[in-house]
């Protein structure tokens, strides 16, 4: 059986350590926590599980405190959790097993990030994130800002999730913290990765900043390195802001960009047929959405999955498309199939009102 290292930095989260350290207190054989500057009672509550508790000075730069917390493990792999992130009993039960079974010749185990909820709490976003990592193997995080690990060697994907949740946090953070980092950086001369690139480009667009950030995502699509997801998920993210300043048209140029790094996904179609009923082009708007229904599926190893796309989202949106159009049967037969994968939808049950009243009415 391997042993594990928990290794977390954290920064005033009174309100969720303890939930995530519940959550792992039985799986992990040490637990390291690295505190970037909490002024709130973050390490008292640490104490409850660890004495490994350790200080580090902030610089701005998350990729040091995480590298400084895995320095700091003795156990075979290295486990990284952040606050807000808990394991449910069920992924808590997987992970121990895969502990016992775990051979050490894997390097990396992939494990599933759930960060994206429906109001029943079904999960809409996931993607996978390198999540145990061999002590010995030296891995290093990279990025001062959305930090990740470039891994290598013997990997696998396991289908344990990790769940994080804002909700269960009431910490505030401050909006443009990152992007006060990230122009700093800028400031000294910093050039940019393309990951750092994408990301600023993010934060300028989260900020507010839709011309800056239109600018910044197109000098990061022009470049011939950077991740194709994240390359895709520019067109689209550049596409929004487009959609924002009701430039529609170039909002449309930027999602068809999207196709030259891979078939198109299905939140891309849904993109494009929104812009087509925005503008009352419900024709175009049904091809759009029907593609992403048939858009097929692509590998989760390497990128974002959001499954309302697929078929829940544009199906409730094909039956408002196709009754404006007059096709009733049709639009009525497309809410019943969002409705049969979201029962409680508040828009299902709204739509589902609405024929019956409509059908009534004709009748």
């Amino acid at each position: 059986m391997i042993t594990i290292s928990l290794c977390m930095i954290v920064k005033n989260e009174e309100k969720t350590l303890a939930n995530c350290l519940n959550s792992v207190k039985d799986i992990a054989d040490e637990i390291i926590i690295v505190d970037t500057g909490s002024t709130d009672k973050t390490k008292e509550i640490a104490r409850n599980f660890t004495n490994k508790i350790y200080d580090f000075q902030w610089i701005d730069d998350f990729s040091a405190a995480r590298n400084f917390a895995f320095e700091k493990a003795q156990m075979d792999y290295q486990l990284w959790l952040d606050a807000d992130d808990i394991i449910d009993n069920e992924n808590r039960q997987k992970l121990k097993t895969l502990k016992q079974n775990l051979s050490q010749d894997i390097d990396v185990v992939m494990m599933w990030y759930n960060t994206g909820f429906d109001t029943d709490g079904n999960v809409t976003f996931r993607y996978y994130r390198e999540r145990l990592l061999k002590q010995s193997r030296n891995f290093r995080w990279a990025e001062p800002i959305h930090e990740c690990i470039p891994y290598f060697g013997k990997v696998i994907y396991s289908d344990i999730s990790i769940t994080h949740r804002k909700d269960y946090s009431e910490t505030s953070v401050e909006k443009d913290r990152n992007l006060k980092i990230y122009e700093k950086l800028l400031s000294r001369g910093k050039v940019l990765s393309p990951r750092g690139q994408y990301y600023y480009s993010r934060e300028l667009k989260d900020n507010g900043f839709y011309e800056k950030a239109i600018k910044s995502f197109t000098k990061f699509l022009e470049s011939d390195f950077g991740w194709k997801e994240d390359k895709i998920n520019a067109c689209l993210e550049a596409a929004n802001c487009l959609k924002t300043l009701n430039k529609y048209n170039d909002a449309l140029l930027f999602l068809y960009k999207s196709f030259q790094y891979d078939l198109p996904r299905a939140e891309i179609c849904c993109n494009l047929a929104y812009i087509y009923k925005a503008l009352g082009d419900y024709k175009k708007a049904i091809f759009w959405f029907e593609t992403a229904i048939y858009s097929g599926e692509f590998s989760p190893k390497t990128g974002f999955v959001q499954e309302d796309y697929k078929l829940y989202i544009p199906s409730l949106e094909l039956a408002v498309c196709y009754d404006f159009l007059g096709s009733t049967q049709k639009a009525i037969k497309y809410n019943e199939t969002a409705g049969s994968l979201k029962p409680k939808s508040p828009a299902y049950l709204h739509n589902k009102k609405y024929f019956e009243n409509k059908t009534n009415q004709n009748n």
